[in-house]
């Protein structure tokens, strides 16, 4: 199928997933992060880092507004790691330990990275809303959609396995899951209250499990990986189903990304039947910047009524990504899925912790710039 060919029957997008899109951490500015070792160091007050965070903030709105995307996210300024921040709201939990360094094969920062662990000290309790004054703030300085992005509901324990849950909060596992989406459920009420229409959920575990080396790891703290599919779609659908109406909500998937590193390769082949068909969400985020992820073919099982977001342009690496080869490749895309059900992004975030991936300011802006461009030659508009 010719892409260009088909533009002038692309339906036109409303509403997201929009045709250019970007998963939602931007590089922190230099000055945020030396205001937060200053406020580490107990040299500025709580007041002085808000204000900072405030004016970052918003020159990543400004930004977002000059390349032309439809929605605004802020960047995760105010967090460390969004993962990190929103499952300690949840209780004395982590999810981002990490023993040691990097794992096999890293060289230049770009090999496999050790995959984090998580702890869980406590029950899962939502106590209060956690994004709603993301939402609120982001409202107030722009008028494009605001779009917040949680972790998945399974991300922990697929971190912890039931060992991690089991090992001082729990004695039930039903308990662990129970609690887990009713604090997803009132999460997603508490953030439409606040006036969010648009959540991107980041369930990177589906994305992992065709790797051997994943499989392996998980039949190795007893955990069948086929079975956990299974498991992790129905916990999802549950929280989705529960969801209010009004939410436009989509899924990324990724197979990790801090600093440069990931956590797993291989194709979607593998889940692709079943997270694209038995999984409750309309639209996915997907990651195919690199050979790591396989083909296009896996997009033959995604039901007419969903798209995807192809995330074709890289932020592990610094250099800039020809856009007449993305063009080809939104054209390769096309043979297992109708281009009026495709957008483009970057495959990750750019900053999934505050250090940032190994690339320039600059570069960030190039590689949105891009991503922009490209979704307006495709399909008209971003």
């Amino acid at each position: 199928m010719n892409v260009q060919a088909t533009v002038a029957a692309s339906r036109p997008v409303a509403k997201p997933p929009f045709r250019a899109e970007h998963i939602g951490s931007l590089l922190r500015p230099p000055e945020l992060l030396a205001e937060r070792m200053r406020f580490a160091r107990g040299a500025i007050d709580q007041a002085a880092l808000t204000a900072a965070e405030d004016a970052a903030i918003r020159g990543a709105i400004r930004l977002q507004e000059e390349l032309g995307f439809k929605f605004v996210t802020d960047g995760e300024f105010r967090r460390r790691s969004y993962h990190s921040f929103f499952y300690r709201q949840l209780g004395e939990l982590s999810i981002d330990t990490i023993d040691g360094a990097d794992a096999k094969g890293a060289q230049n920062g770009g090999g496999r990275g050790a995959q984090p662990v998580a702890v869980v000290g406590s029950r899962v309790v939502w106590t209060h809303p956690i994004n709603a004054g993301d939402v609120a703030f982001l409202k107030a300085n722009c008028d494009r959609v605001p779009k917040i992005t949680i972790p998945g509901p399974c991300a922990l324990h697929f971190r912890g396995g039931d060992a991690a849950v089991l090992a001082s909060a729990y004695t039930d596992l039903d308990q662990f899951w129970a609690d887990t989406i009713e604090a997803f459920t009132k999460e997603l009420h508490a953030l439409c209250r606040a006036g969010c229409r648009y959540v991107q959920i980041d369930e990177t575990a589906f994305a992992k499990f065709g790797d051997p080396d994943v499989q392996a790891a998980l039949a190795a703290r007893g955990d069948q990986w086929s079975a956990l599919i299974d498991a992790y779609i129905d916990v999802t659908n549950r929280v989705l189903r529960a969801a209010p109406a009004e939410l436009h909500l989509g899924m990324h998937l990724c197979r990790g990304n801090r600093g440069g590193h990931w956590h797993a390769e291989g194709s979607y082949e593998e889940v692709a039947e079943r997270l694209f068909n038995a999984l409750d969400i309309n639209f996915y985020f997907l990651e195919y910047d690199s050979p790591r992820a396989g083909s296009f073919t896996p997009l033959r099982f995604v039901p007419k009524h969903k798209s995807v977001v192809l995330g074709l342009v890289s932020t592990k690496v610094p250099e800039l990504e020809d856009k007449a080869a993305l063009r080809r490749r939104v054209d390769e895309a096309t043979k297992f899925i109708g281009i009026e059900r495709l957008a483009v992004s970057p495959q990750c975030g750019f900053a999934s912790v505050d250090t940032g991936n190994p690339i320039t300011h600059e570069m960030q802006r190039r590689k949105l710039a891009l991503v922009c461009d490209l979704a307006r030659e495709v399909w008209g508009e971003t």
